[in-house]
């Protein structure tokens, strides 16, 4: 093995999944990476994005891709949710919010819906989890619940009333938590007569 590979399968060992740009201020010529990668030592996760071959296979490769490509975003609504195992709905697209006025990131892989969000509601609630060695940033529970509400006539009531019901039952989350979020998503006043019928 050339050497120049070999100092290369040491810094992925490190790192497991790196970005291009990562890789090449290692100091690992482009070269070398895409003769890795044609010969079978890395596999290309998406754009830019590469992980060792012999690397354990992510459980959630399209949180983590997302969380890798699009560093400003954050899991949202039925992604979320499903994260969260809070909804019997399958997420076909992964659902992420970005701060209002930030530019819409360029992504082929996983199918990706966006969200812009204001200062206050977008920083709101935000819980960092570690996903295959990838720090992904995913809305809390109560926070969740408030934004189904906020975006229900983009993904349904049902989605957003079968989210409260659960999160309550399974005490994922408090009636002043949920509330705390209603208030500062405004939707206060949307939530409380369904958070009343459930107490």
């Amino acid at each position: 093995m050339r050497p120049e590979i070999k100092s290369a399968l040491q810094v992925f060992k490190k790192n497991k999944v790196m970005r291009s740009a990562e890789v090449f201020e290692q100091g690992i010529q482009p070269r070398t990476l895409y003769q890795m990668r044609d010969d079978g030592l890395l596999v290309q996760e998406g754009r830019g994005l590469y992980r060792l071959a012999d690397a354990q296979i992510w459980s959630d490769p399209d949180l983590a891709v997302v969380s890798l490509r699009i560093p400003k975003g954050v899991v949202c609504l039925i992604s979320a949710l499903y994260f969260h195992q809070l909804t019997t709905q399958i997420p076909h697209e992964v659902y992420v919010a970005l701060p209002k006025d930030s530019e819409k990131p360029r992504i082929q892989y996983p199918p990706t819906r966006f969200f812009w969000i204001s200062p206050e509601p977008f920083k709101a609630g935000i819980e960092k989890h570690k996903i295959d060695n990838v720090e992904v940033k995913v809305y809390s529970v109560a926070k969740t619940i408030a934004d189904c509400f906020k975006f229900r006539n983009k993904i349904g009531m049902d989605v957003a009333l079968e989210a409260l019901r659960e999160g309550l039952r399974y005490k994922r989350c408090t009636h002043e938590q949920i509330l705390r979020f209603a208030r500062i998503n405004r939707v206060e006043q949307i939530m409380l007569p369904y958070l009343e019928a459930l107490i």
